[in-house]
């Protein structure tokens, strides 16, 4: 059980650890009273977080509903309100107010999402089947595949934004790490380049994607490259990889001196020294600048491929709140969701990675 315990505080799941206490009769009264805590306060919390969007979506559908109704009558009249009132009230979606979506419509808008999913899949295997042969031929003559170039599923659009945000986040680890190294071993480097730094990292990821688009647009003129996912991984990178920067210099900059004086007494070369001392030293503060720059990644990348309008999440959340439909609303907190839950277990792999890396872990 010991390790069962151990694995969940691995994972960042520590929280179960009074409940499999209590399971096994130790320490009753206290352990009672951290499952109650940890555990059954953050449950309630989560139905009294649904109840309250429940009671605020209700409260907005009201007000929406009479807003129509009246505007019908001052427009076309009290026999129009009255049918438009029939027609809301009878729940029919073609009439439904465009509000707030309750807890039940985002379900559904789930539900849609995913049954949409299977829809496209089956027409992208149907496609796949079809154009095999062809494809095969092609191959074989040189030329490029026939491929698939319907709309994207919601699911397929999640692929894409990691696809994207993985890529940033490893030009930004690429970037800033030997920069950060770089720049913690010397002060006076440190001191030149500040400025540069403190000027840069504010700024926004609007202003980094018309940047890059102006290179890429010009170096990438004639390739066949993809030029949007080019576009959104580098903005992405440029945008984070601050915080990696700043904690990597700092790291290396506030090695303890006896590790440094052991190199010393070694004699280690440069490379040495920076491998076998100040990196492992280091690595507790690089690891956290890369918690934060992957956390900023995913962020900026919503962000970015909403003005990109590049494929991913972000593109998706602009073009259901530019369709206006019904369930766009709930189809957009569907994603809001969603866009959380994955930056919430990106984190939770850094700390795992970092608990894997840092030589002092337990």
């Amino acid at each position: 059980m010991e390790r069962v315990i151990k694995a969940l505080k691995w994972i960042g799941l520590g929280f179960f650890e009074p409940l499999i206490m209590l399971i096994q009769g130790k320490e009753v009264e206290k352990n009672i009273r951290l499952v109650f805590r940890q555990i059954i306060v953050p449950v309630l919390s989560v139905f009294i977080f649904l109840g309250a969007c429940n009671i605020g979506a209700d409260y907005l559908f009201k007000v929406e509903r009479d807003r129509k109704i009246e505007k019908t009558r001052t427009v076309q009249g009290d026999a129009a309100a009255k049918q438009m009132q029939e027609c809301i009230d009878s729940g029919d979606e073609s009439c439904k107010p465009n509000s707030l979506p309750s807890p039940a419509d985002v379900k559904k808008g789930a539900i849609s999402l995913w049954e949409d999913h299977k829809s496209i899949s089956a027409k992208k295997s149907a496609f796949k089947e079809k154009t095999a042969a062809i494809n095969k031929k092609r191959k074989e003559a040189g030329q490029k595949a026939i491929v698939y170039t319907g709309r994207p599923s919601f699911v397929d659009q999640i692929y894409t934004s990691l696809k994207t945000v993985f890529a940033g986040f490893l030009l930004a680890a690429l970037l800033a790490i030997p920069a950060g190294i770089v720049l913690g071993l010397s002060e006076t480097l440190r001191t030149s380049i500040n400025w540069i730094i403190q000027i840069l990292k504010p700024v926004s990821p609007v202003v980094w994607l018309l940047l890059v688009s102006m290179v890429v647009k010009t170096v990438l003129a004639n390739s066949d490259s993809d030029k949007s996912f080019v576009i959104s991984f580098i903005s992405v990178g440029l945008c984070s990889m601050w915080a990696t920067l700043v904690n990597t210099a700092m790291g290396v900059s506030s090695v303890d001196q006896d590790y440094l004086n052991v190199s010393k007494v070694l004699r280690l070369g440069v490379f040495s020294n920076v491998f076998k001392v100040i990196l492992p030293a280091s690595i507790p503060m690089i690891f956290t600048g890369l918690r934060i720059t992957l956390s900023v990644s995913w962020m900026v990348l919503i962000a970015i491929e909403l003005l990109a309008q590049s494929p991913g999440l972000g593109s998706f959340v602009w073009e259901e709140f530019q369709n206006g439909a019904n369930d766009s609303n709930a189809k957009i907190i569907v994603a809001m969701f969603v866009i959380g839950i994955i930056g919430f277990m990106l984190d939770r792999i850094m700390m795992f990675i970092q608990k894997l890396a840092s030589f002092d872990s337990k």
